[in-house]
């Protein structure tokens, strides 16, 4: 790809490989095309190659919120010339062909794909459960206890029923099969702990919460869905059919005061559980300081009857996928349980030292 040494374009052709990686092609084909022939002289050109600050995937997300903006002009019809070159109509369409569409979009559609560029890509990868839930069930290993689930970036709040989708650990199922999600992430590691689930509360928090019940909020977040990940596409929906008939709501606050409001009573007969999946990366650094700070003080104000979990499924530097950390209170005592997939394809359990 020419011109890698410009931020925006080589933020474009890491999104490229990440998505090479991560199983979808075509995102992938749109981003390298993006950053190969995207040139000033058009309005949203110019706003994408004069971005003022992070374009990359740890910063703003660009080329996600450009992928998302077209994925949404098909996704409402708005577009028939995009559509009918988008999946699954893609398979045999040259470079040039389809990257034609997309120039006559930029143009034809410019104030919505502008309006788009201006907010950050929310998908709620419902995956991710396997890897929150076996960290769960080792709490209630550890504590005996049911749990509360507090989720930082909770977006629409789908990970925050973990209960309510069928889910098979490498052969350990939890949840009713009956649920229209289905869960099964390849599971090379140890076994999951064999142990109930029980969640007596849950809550989560995002700067900018999807109501799962609300079409204009679902319609977003789908567009940020890669466009040929069909099961994903099909598997999220259902999630939020679930989250939908539930009665938690995502609240809007900011993540460090909600937490502060969280923990300020210990909650006597159940094992409170922080978590948070590719969410605190996001949080601003002296704020991510005063979270663990507000998280740390909570832990040593906890007893056995009021324990405090906080299980991260964040990037930590390390290969492959992302670390999975428990860290439980009051004993303090802190574990790597494993390695996961970004989207929760598999889960290599390590699960609690011995």
């Amino acid at each position: 790809m020419t011109g890698k040494s410009d931020p925006v374009r080589a933020a474009f052709h890491r999104q490229y490989e990440a998505c090479e990686k991560l199983g979808s092609p075509f995102t992938a084909r749109l981003c390298r095309l993006a950053g190969q022939r995207l040139h000033p002289g058009g309005a949203v050109a110019d706003a994408i190659l004069g971005w003022q600050g992070d374009a990359s995937a740890l910063g703003d997300s660009v080329p996600l919120r450009l992928c998302g903006a077209l994925h949404a002009l098909v996704m409402a019809g708005k577009s028939e010339a995009l559509a009918a070159l988008y999946p699954p109509h893609h398979a045999d369409i040259s470079d040039e062909d389809l990257w034609g569409a997309v120039a006559a979009a930029l143009k034809e559609h410019e104030a919505f794909i502008l309006d788009r560029l201006t907010g950050p890509p929310q998908t709620n990868e419902v995956r991710r459960v396997g890897a929150t839930l076996p960290m769960f069930l080792e709490v209630t290993r550890q504590t005996g206890l049911p749990l509360v689930l507090s989720e930082v970036g909770a977006s629409a709040g789908l990970n925050l029923h973990p209960d309510h989708y069928h889910v098979d650990l490498g052969g350990l199922s939890r949840g009713p099969e009956s649920s229209k999600v289905h869960l099964a992430p390849k599971w090379p590691g140890r076994a999951a702990p064999d142990v109930p689930l029980e969640i007596k509360g849950r809550a989560g928090c995002d700067l900018l919460p999807i109501d799962p019940g609300n079409p204009a909020d679902r319609d977003r977040m789908l567009s940020f869905i890669w466009a040929d990940q069909a099961d994903r596409l099909s598997r999220t929906r259902a999630a939020l059919d679930i989250a939908a008939a539930s009665d938690v709501r995502v609240e809007k606050a900011d993540a460090i005061d909600w937490l502060a409001r969280r923990t300020a009573e210990p909650m006597e007969g159940c094992a409170h559980v922080i978590y948070s999946t590719i969410a605190w990366q996001y949080i601003p650094e002296r704020a991510r300081a005063k979270g663990e700070e507000i998280i740390r003080a909570a832990g040593a104000r906890a007893t056995s009857n009021a324990p405090l979990a906080w299980a991260r499924m964040e990037i930590d530097g390390k290969t492959p996928g992302t670390g999975l950390t428990l860290i439980l209170w009051p004993s303090g005592e802190e574990h790597l349980v494993g390695r996961a997939d970004f989207h929760g394809r598999w889960i290599d359990w390590h699960g609690w030292p011995e």
